[in-house]
């Protein structure tokens, strides 16, 4: 894509300033794609423990625990779902926040702020992927599970962080 916007640049008339605005993007993109895939790294690295965040159409909020999230690409995450609240609320309003807190002294991790882009209920698919036994948790064994995809769209620390 940043290519195609140097092509795009290229054709028209422009004078150096929109050039290095251009190169200035295409740097910042593959940074990011670089701090994207550093993340998968870190969740297969990493102790600790995940909680996401949900909110319904209303805005009421829920939490709950979560494993690390399984990485597809550099934008793009899964989690395995339950037929559950925080499922639910993603029907109506597509963002989310993980809250990773490392198992360290101190306060250390990662916030990721997401938003969902589809999901996958092909059992065959969902197991795939899963790293662990299925567990179940419930007295409902037949409870519907879901691999929900969400795009990454921000990554803070735990902590800090004035943005």
């Amino acid at each position: 894509m940043d290519l195609a916007l140097i092509a795009i640049t290229r054709q028209a008339d422009f004078d150096e300033y929109l050039v290095i605005e251009v190169a200035f993007l295409s740097t910042q993109s593959t940074i990011w794609s670089k701090a994207k895939m550093e993340l998968k790294d870190y969740f297969e690295n990493t102790k600790g423990t995940g909680i996401l965040a949900t909110a319904d159409a209303e805005g009421k909020v829920d939490v709950a625990i979560y494993a690390h999230p399984h990485f597809f690409d550099a934008d793009t995450i899964g989690l395995i779902m339950r037929g559950r609240l925080s499922h639910r609320n993603l029907q109506s309003n597509p963002y989310a926040a993980y809250m990773f807190i490392e198992k360290v002294q101190g306060y250390q991790g990662k916030r990721l702020y997401l938003r969902k882009t589809s999901e996958e209920t092909d059992p065959e698919v969902i197991e795939e992927i899963r790293r662990k036994p299925k567990r179940d948790y419930s007295d409902s064994s037949d409870e519907d599970t879901y691999l929900v995809y969400f795009r990454v769209e921000r990554v803070r620390p735990l902590v800090g962080d004035k943005t």
